[in-house]
């Protein structure tokens, strides 16, 4: 008996539905799992094991669990991991990686790390990959205490969003970041906008008073990303390190991540489903709510997106899940609103679903897959365990079902948010089953089956 058979016959559970070949086609198949391990992928008829659970279903999606790799789960104290990965479970997410820019401080010591590492263990319903960063005026010096305690990398922002929370590091000190972060071994990200124009513009009166929703865009204009991704990919070029950029939302800042990678330059980044589905005049109807750094753009930007994650240069899609209540959200002045949406619950569905109306479920949608998970994995150090169906890797499973009438509801979402921007919107396909480590934990016709507690620390390998 080979070693395929022989997990074919011991599994304990078997999905059939569609799966990937190695030719990237998707056709009926078996995920057969042994002990929240996968042990096969197979297209033929293999025996199963007397005893074992099959789950048949059907012309869904069988794809490895998302990895949202942008997660603000305590930027205010209403969210919490609780929730924060009971909305992931819903939404097909199995591992987030959370962001360290904390309301209640930065996770930028060990003390710090090892309290958050607490309630990993208490709270999370899925896995959870920690970011540590690292605070202006010498915090790089922390870097080797933050990677023995665990975090997969480190995030820092070119804009100071809070002097706090969240706190600008400047271009010199970036050179000592970037070269402790190269040191460690570890992966660098960043929020890239250029302080001194925005912080300008924001100082402005008739900005602030402005009950305009254009004002948001106005006060953060496309150069102000631009001039912000090209000061991190500079100095990560000087440096020889890698880089990857967060929530991008322009076809220029692609075009400028492609003529630096041309050039051997190690930069990554990540744009969002709302940089894929919004444009600048949805933020005219929903205003505060749709408040988000950077802003929404235009549908030129919208379909230069697509050509980035599509063409494989955007390698990753992230929520930048930030669950601010809607008295944070539904200010008449809108620049005093905070900035971010929910989004790792509707994450997969707007994501997969558009691509599907756009592309069908070729290369492009492969693709998108991909960007969704085995690249955010890759790119933080856990690939050799998640983000692909494969033997040896988590049981960590989404199904996805096209369908045209199911729509995204607020009341079925789980963030403590009480909100998202896509109600009544239809996708096109929805999550209908979530397995992580070859655990059901969620079940469109059941609801979250998943416990706060169950869900693990990634580490890098």
């Amino acid at each position: 008996m080979d070693v395929s058979e022989q997990a074919h016959r011991t599994a304990d559970t078997v999905i059939t539905g569609l799966v990937q070949t190695m030719e990237g086609v998707f056709q009926r198949g078996r995920v057969f799992i042994e002990g929240g391990v996968i042990t096969a992928v197979a297209t033929g008829g293999e025996s199963v094991a007397d005893g074992a659970r099959l789950i048949d279903v059907g012309d869904s999606y069988v794809l490895p669990g998302a990895v949202d790799a942008h997660v603000h789960s305590y930027s205010h104290g209403g969210e919490g991991l609780r929730a924060s990965t009971s909305a992931a479970a819903a939404g097909g997410v199995t591992t987030i990686v959370e962001m360290p820019f904390d309301g209640t401080g930065p996770v930028n010591r060990r003390e710090r790390l090892e309290a958050k590492l607490e309630k990993v263990a208490e709270e999370a319903v899925v896995d959870v990959a920690v970011l540590g960063t690292l605070e202006p005026g010498g915090g790089w010096r922390r870097t080797g205490e933050l990677v023995d305690g665990g975090v997969v990398g480190f995030k820092v922002s070119l804009f100071d969003t809070d002097p706090f929370r969240f706190p600008r590091t400047s271009d010199a000190e970036l050179l000592d970041v970037t070269a402790a972060i190269g040191e460690a071994g570890s992966t660098l990200c960043a929020h890239v906008e250029n302080n001194e124009i925005i912080k300008a513009l924001l100082a402005d009166a008739g900005n602030r008073s402005s009950t305009d929703p254009s004002v948001h865009g106005r006060t953060r204009p496309p150069v102000s990303e631009t001039l912000g991704a090209l000061t991190a990919m500079e100095i990560t070029a000087h440096q020889g390190n890698a880089m990857h950029l967060c929530h991008l939302s322009l076809g220029r800042s692609a075009d400028l991540v492609e003529w630096y990678r041309d050039q051997g330059v190690d930069i990554s980044f990540e744009t969002c489903p709302h940089y894929l589905l919004l444009t600048e005049e949805d933020m005219m109807a929903h205003r505060g709510r749709l408040k988000i750094n950077p802003p929404l753009r235009t549908a030129t930007d919208r379909n230069a997106m697509w050509q980035a994650v599509t063409s494989g240069l955007a390698s990753v899609i992230s929520s930048d899940h930030a669950p601010w209540p809607t008295a944070l959200k539904d200010h008449e002045a809108i620049l005093d609103n905070s900035s971010g949406a929910p989004g790792v619950q509707t994450l997969v569905a707007t994501t997969l679903g558009e691509c599907l109306h756009r592309y069908g479920d070729g290369r492009e949608f492969s693709r998108t897959v991909a960007a969704l998970t085995a690249n955010p994995a890759d790119r933080y150090g856990i690939g050799h365990t998640k983000g692909r169906l494969q033997p040896g890797y988590d049981a960590d499973v989404m199904v996805l079902t096209p369908s045209d009438d199911w729509r995204i509801d607020t009341a079925a979402q789980l963030s403590n948010a009480g909100w998202t921007p896509y109600h009544g919107y239809a996708p096109g396909a929805q999550v209908t089953l979530t397995l992580s480590h070859g655990n059901v934990v969620y079940d469109a016709g059941k609801g979250l089956l998943g416990v706060p507690g169950r869900g693990k620390q990634v580490q890098r390998k």
